[in-house]
């Protein structure tokens, strides 16, 4: 691909490492002009360093006020706003619901989905208005968990199917002046996707698991281990002028989970 989104200009939320990361690199390459929303301070000076033709925003994506702020950062530098990105989320290491303490379900619920889903709606409430004077879209960033059982556990899942439904509502709501699609990525190596910390896994990552690599090659019929490299390509179809006929739907770089028998 080559000028795929010559002229865009693009808020990406999460940006500072894996998939958002990917993307943040994709996009400037095929030609937008680029904001990162990121909540991590040290992730923020990376790209600050790594990327001084991306503009930078260092907030909180559950907090409306970070979400206006970054995304009236990014129409003051950019002038306008075309795509919105978002790629954060948090994961639940699998665990059944019969594996969460009854006590600390409701508060692991609250922060799974405050951070899977509420994320996602901010983002998008803060974006409308300048989504709809350019017409713009949005990608947001579903998983093969929204799909398929098995690939997370109960409140994983559960957020990755919400964020499914999310995307077709906000497709038909949006409709005709605002595209909205999504991404559904396999397991992904390169990540920093960590755990709740209500159930004390915000310093546990998914990418430390040992053998990670070989299992997900061997869950796929691709027989790939996936990067966030190679997801952004699908961030970025969808964002560019060739997906203008495309709402409420998604894509899956899964290694072809959906055809596994």
């Amino acid at each position: 691909m080559s000028g795929w989104l010559d002229g865009k200009r693009a808020l990406i939320v999460g940006a500072g490492s894996g998939i958002g990361r990917s993307v943040v690199d994709a996009f400037i390459d095929e030609g937008a002009r680029v904001v990162a929303f990121e909540l991590a301070r040290d992730k923020c000076e990376a790209l600050r360093h790594e990327r001084p033709d991306c503009g930078v925003v260092q907030g909180d994506a559950t907090v409306l006020a970070d979400n206006q702020r970054a995304v009236a950062s990014a129409f003051d530098r950019l002038g306008g706003l075309d795509v919105l990105v978002n790629c954060v989320g948090i994961f639940d290491f699998y665990l059944g619901l019969g594996d969460i303490e009854a006590s600390k379900l409701a508060e692991a619920f609250e922060e799974t989905y405050r951070v899977n889903v509420l994320s996602l709606m901010l983002g998008v409430s803060a974006a409308l208005p300048a989504l709809r004077e350019s017409r713009g879209n949005v990608v947001l960033t579903v998983s093969t968990s929204g799909f398929y059982p098995g690939r997370g556990g109960a409140l994983y899942v559960s957020s990755k199917f919400a964020v499914r439904g999310l995307v077709v509502s906000l497709a038909h709501e949006l409709a005709p002046d605002i595209r909205v699609n999504g991404v559904a990525p396999g397991g992904t190596l390169g990540t920093d996707l960590r755990g709740p910390s209500s159930l004390d896994l915000d310093q546990r990552r998914l990418d430390d698991r040992p053998g990670r690599a070989a299992e997900l090659e061997a869950r796929t019929p691709l027989e790939v281990a996936m990067t966030g490299s190679d997801h952004a390509g699908s961030y970025v179809f969808l964002a560019s002028d060739r997906a203008r006929g495309i709402t409420g739907t998604f894509t899956h770089p899964d290694g072809g989970i959906g055809s596994k028998g």
